[in-house]
């Protein structure tokens, strides 16, 4: 496996020949399935259930430092799907990406990791949660788009709004719709 000061260094094209590499640079090095539980807690019952179930997603976002140039950014899904009869299925999906970050500012990488590298993870985690409703016997979820960078916008500004008015800043872990 490639260094990830190798790999970091060769997502600037324009890096100079001399070591001279000052540009911002950000990319995803790697992505994986941290963590993914399939419960169907009602089996083989919920097979024979007939009503349509009533879907709760939750989603959040979480990131920690890999190393000085890199950070874990963590795109957690859980689905429920729950009809009259009882709880059909949950799916909770860890699913991470590798992110490498050099020469920027921290307004930079925290939009990077909390806005881009979550909308560049979640077509792959999407997939992961429909191929596990689909392998759960049930039928395949396709989770619609989410637009994380105005979500991050959005919270970006409930921040500043909140700071402004003398109340206390977010919680650094905010659920639903990712950190601030």
């Amino acid at each position: 496996m490639a260094d990830e000061g190798d790999v970091l260094k060769n997502l600037d094209p324009a890096a100079a020949p001399n070591g001279d590499d000052n540009a911002p640079v950000a990319g995803i090095i790697s992505q994986y399935v941290k963590d993914l539980s399939v419960e169907n807690p009602n089996a083989p019952a919920a097979y024979r259930w007939q009503d349509a179930p009533k879907m709760d997603v939750q989603f959040n976002i979480g990131a920690q430092a890999a190393s000085e140039d890199v950070t874990e950014v963590e795109l957690k899904i859980t689905v429920t799907a729950k009809m009259e009869q009882g709880t059909a299925y949950i799916i909770d999906l860890a699913y991470c990406g590798l992110v490498g970050l050099r020469n920027m500012n921290e307004a930079q990488s925290h939009a990077f990791i909390y806005a881009e590298a979550p909308r560049i993870l979640f077509p792959f985690a999407r997939r992961v949660v429909s191929d596990a409703i689909r392998d759960a016997g049930f039928a395949p979820l396709m989770l619609d788009p989410i637009d994380f960078n105005g979500l991050y916008i959005q919270r970006m500004q409930q921040k500043r709004a909140e700071e402004g008015q003398g109340g206390a800043a977010p919680a650094a872990g905010a659920p639903a719709g990712g950190e601030g």
